[in-house]
Order: C-alpha cells, then sequence, then structure tokens
C-alpha cells in the first residue's frame, strides 16, 4: 500500500522519524538502494529497507531470520541478552555469485553470515567466521577480491576466501587520530581510492583514504560537532556514502534523537581532489536540501492498520527475542499463547515489537481476551529498559483494565529487572475484547511523554492512568517501540486474539 507523491524539488530531514541506525546503504542490482540497520536481541534481525530515490524508505526484509541462531540467551533461557545481537553490520550484493551477503560480529566473539539470492529472502546462514568483524563494512573489490573494515580504535582489514567464509589476509590499517576510539568502519572504492568511513563516538565522522588498500592511510574530518536537523537532536556518527543517479554523492547518517532512538538524516557531499565534504551550512546539518536528482518514488503508507492477514508477520514486526514458535499462530488474524510464568514483562517470551514513526507516534492495537487464564497479563507497552504499559489482568472471573508503570533494567547489571512496574490504575472491566492505546512524544526536546487510553468501540477512547515519563538515555540503544504481549503468572494455557494494530501520529 502507497501513498502518492509526486515530484519534489527538495527533501525534509529525517528521511525516517523511526530507530534505524549504524546503517549500511548500497546500491542493488536493480538500481535501487538498500539500508541495512542494527537492531540487536530484537527477531528477526537486522533489517533491511529499500528506496528508489534515497528518501523515501520502505522496510522489506531482515537479513537474520532468527536471532535464535545466536545462542540459547537469545532465546531468553538464562541471562537474557539484552542489546546484544546485531550491532553495526554490513549487506553488500555480489555479481559474481548473484547472492547477497551479510556479516555481523555477534557478543564481541564471532562473525555470522547470512546470504541470499533475493534481498527480501529466504535469508539463510552460510557460516560463520571465529573472528570478531566489529563494526564492519565489506568492499567487492573490481577483481571480485572480498575485503572487510572493522575494529574499535585500531582499525584492521581482512581479505576474504573467495566463498567469503574465511579470512586469507588481515592487518591492521591504522589507529583512530590521537588513539582517540574509532568505529562505524565503512570501506569503498571510488575514482581509483580505498576510502573507510569511520566515526569517534562523540559526534565525529573521519574519511581514510589510500591508493593501495594494504598501504599507507591519510585522513580528514568529514564532520564534527554538526548540529542535528531535528530540534533538540544529540550527536550525528555511523553513516554511509552513496551515489545518486545523475552522479551526485550523498553521506546517510544518524542523529541520537531519544527516546525516539538513532533517526536516519542525508546530506549531499561534493568531490576535491578526491577527498569529500559535506554540505552542513554553519555547521548545521540542514532541514532540507535539494532532492537528489531523481524523480520521487511512492512513499509506503506508515499510518496502516495491520489485521495479520495471511500466515506469516509483515517485515515491520520483531520479536523481543527469538519466539517460542509453538505459542503463538498466524492465519489470518495472530493467536498469542502464554509462553512464559513470569510476573517480569521483560522474561515474558513472544512479546512482539513494532517501531515507532514520528515525534508523536501513537499505537493501537484490538484484542480479544476471552481466553485469558485465571493470573494472566495482557496488553500493549510502551516498550524500552524504562517501560509502562495498558492491559487486562484476570483473577479468577475478574477481569481488569490495568495501567502498570516504571518496570526498569539496570545497564550497569547485564540489564536485570530492577522493578517489574506499578499498578498506577486498575478497575474491573465486563467485556471481552478493547482496544489499547498508547501515544507519546518521543521528541528530543518534546514532553518525552507517554499516555494511555482504552476503547470498547474503536472510534471513542477514554484516557486512562497517568502520565509515563519516557527514558531519554543512551545505553539501551534502541528507542522506545510498541510491544504487544501476553504472560501466564500462574500456569500456561490461556491464549489472545489480536484482531488489528493501527500506527498514525506525526513528526
Amino acid at each position: 500500500m502507497t501513498r502518492s507523491n509526486t515530484t519534489q524539488s527538495t527533501f525534509t530531514n529525517p528521511l525516517i522519524y523511526s530507530d534505524f541506525p549504524d546503517n549500511d546503504v548500497s546500491k542493488g542490482p536493480d538500481g535501487a538502494y538498500y539500508f541495512s540497520a542494527s537492531s540487536f536481541q530484537f527477531s528477526p534481525g537486522a533489517p533491511i529497507l529499500k528506496s528508489l530515490d534515497l528518501v523515501n524508505w520502505e522496510l522489506i526484509s531482515h537479513s537474520v531470520p532468527s536471532v535464535a541462531a545466536f545462542g540459547s540467551t537469545f532465546e531468553m533461557q538464562g541471562t537474557p541478552a539484552y542489546v546484544s545481537g546485531v550491532w553495526a553490520s554490513t549487506m553488500r550484493y555480489r555479481a559474481s555469485k548473484g547472492k547477497w551477503y551479510w556479516y555481523g560480529c555477534v557478543g564481541f566473539s564471532k562473525t555470522y553470515v547470512y546470504t541470499a539470492t533475493s534481498v527480501t529472502g529466504p535469508w539463510a546462514q552460510a557460516g560463520t567466521i571465529s573472528h570478531c568483524f566489529y563494526d564492519c563494512g565489506l568492499l567487492i573489490d573490481d577483481d571480485d577480491t572480498m575485503y572487510i573494515v572493522y575494529g574499535q580504535t585500531n582499525i584492521s582489514i581482512a581479505t576474504l576466501s573467495s566463498d567469503g567464509l574465511s579470512i586469507t589476509k588481515t592487518a591492521q590499517l591504522f589507529s583512530g587520530p590521537g588513539g582517540a576510539s574509532e568505529e562505524g568502519s565503512r570501506l569503498y572504492k571510488i575514482n581509483g581510492f580505498y576510502y573507510v568511513l569511520g566515526d569517534r563516538p562523540s559526534g565525529t565522522t573521519y574519511v581514510w583514504r589510500t591508493s593501495s588498500i594494504y598501504g599507507t592511510w591519510t585522513y580528514q574530518t568529514l564532520q564534527t560537532g554538526v548540529a542535528s536537523p531535528i530540534p533538540g537532536g544529540g550527536l550525528i556518527d555511523q553513516g554511509s556514502f552513496v551515489q545518486a543517479p545523475n552522479g551526485d554523492w550523498y553521506f546517510v547518517s544518524c542523529t541520537w534523537s531519544y527516546p525516539a532512538g538513532r533517526i536516519p538524516i542525508l546530506a549531499p557531499i561534493t568531490w576535491s581532489n578526491n577527498w569529500p565534504t559535506l554540505t552542513i551550512p554553519s555547521n548545521k546539518w540542514a532541514v532540507s536540501y535539494p532532492f537528489p536528482g531523481m524523480s520521487a518514488a511512492p512513499l509506503p503508507a506508515r499510518n496502516s492498520t495491520d489485521t495479520f492477514s495471511g500466515t506469516s508477520l509483515g517485515p515491520r514486526w520483531e520479536w523481543n527475542f527469538a519466539p517460542d514458535t509453538t505459542k503463538f499462530s498466524i492465519n489470518n488474524g495472530l493467536t498469542l499463547y502464554t509462553a512464559t510464568v513470569t510476573n517480569d514483562l521483560y522474561k515474558s517470551r513472544n512479546t512482539l515489537t513494532h517501531r515507532t514513526d514520528g515525534g508523536y507516534p501513537i499505537g493501537t492495537v484490538e484484542i480479544d481476551f476471552s481466553g485469558m487464564a485465571n493470573g494472566d497479563s495482557c496488553g500493549l507497552a510502551a516498550f524500552r529498559d524504562s517501560t509502562a504499559w495498558i492491559g487486562v489482568t484476570r483473577s479468577g472471573s475478574t477481569y481488569n483494565l490495568v495501567q502498570v508503570s516504571g518496570a526498569t533494567q539496570d545497564p550497569s547489571n547485564k540489564w536485570a529487572t530492577t522493578s517489574t512496574g506499578n499498578t498506577i490504575a486498575s478497575k474491573p472491566i465486563s467485556v471481552s475484547r478493547i482496544y489499547l492505546r498508547v501515544s507519546m512524544d518521543v521528541r528530543p526536546n518534546g514532553a518525552k511523554s507517554a499516555t494511555v487510553s482504552y476503547s470498547t468501540n474503536g472510534s471513542s477512547f477514554t484516557s486512562f492512568g497517568s502520565i509515563f515519563t519516557l527514558n531519554s538515555t543512551w545505553q539501551y540503544f534502541t528507542g522506545y517501540r510498541y510491544g504487544i504481549f501476553n504472560f501466564a503468572t500462574k500456569a500456561l494455557g490461556g491464549f489472545i486474539k489480536v484482531i488489528s494494530f493501527t500506527t498514525n501520529g506525526s513528526s
């Protein structure tokens, strides 16, 4: 489904007011642009977006079908691996093999490799490399040699075997200027020179250049301390160089804008003596720039309703960790069976998440909870390391509408739960089907708040409970999401039917 869009003379930042960090953007064999992003513990992982014009993007697939491949902690066994999983990774199309390749280091120990003949999948694990390509960037050279640049502070490069599944040579290329931390590496070959993009996490982007990939590298600063185009937005770092069909070049980056997350932005670059210059008037990333030299493509409809038609979830959905596949079903509707006995949402399996979109996102879920068992809790959350939710609980034959606020995790203790939240409001209800709504202000200069409401008819909503203050610290990396959940506190066996989910809102 799309909404119409006419030819534009300018575009407006951000590209997408949604959390898609650590981008690796490249052109595919069809001439379209593909954007791979981080997703941490959420599953499927490594989301892929597509654009025909570098401005209008649509989420189409994932490179990692399930994070269960990363180990049992990604199935919430033992200590769940919160904020681990898919960090800054890399994706490219290799014409000689007719395949897409994705590489990502997980847990600082080894690198996973996934491949697909179509960017929309199916993707499959091709192998692992017993070396961590931390914050990596892949280049397929003119002679089809595959190189990966990677590292933190000390930046190295690896030449890969012809199948891309092992290392044939590796060497350190350079260290961050003055020994400073550098990460987020991307590797390019442009006009006979090799370039590495890298970032100091405090908001500086470097460009390194050489004429021989294992030779001597020199650098210039592309940007430092640039003001965000989002009011109240924070530092800018990590991104990609990409060339439009008319030959113009652009830098796709992201701005740290919590509680929304890290938000994609775009600016043109120019070249002089084979060095790039970013177009940032007065050291400010502009809100508006001339549109890339091509016609604007139709925009995907972001304000929409999902009724879970068919037998699989659409690409906008990601589970919090790999789900228990025996505890949900999709058949022209979504049924969530309780998968965990717990009173802790952070320990509950099969929480289904959806990114927010815009500065004032609104999410509404319609739930039939007539299948709940005694002790069950279900609902819709503003989900992050500090969470609030509106939902339904069952105690014996009594069903209560509740708001729970202040469920929190400790970033200094492996994200252990420090509170399961407090019940702010509660009242008995007699219906078996309800609409639950979470409305947020995720602007970095806004109220940073969530409010909840409910309806029995889908048109008239009643406010409930109190305002919840969203957490805007960065350590969780991921911005706020919606989370649809159903967990048991006494015994498994209950279920809910998720009839629909609607997103709307504005920037």
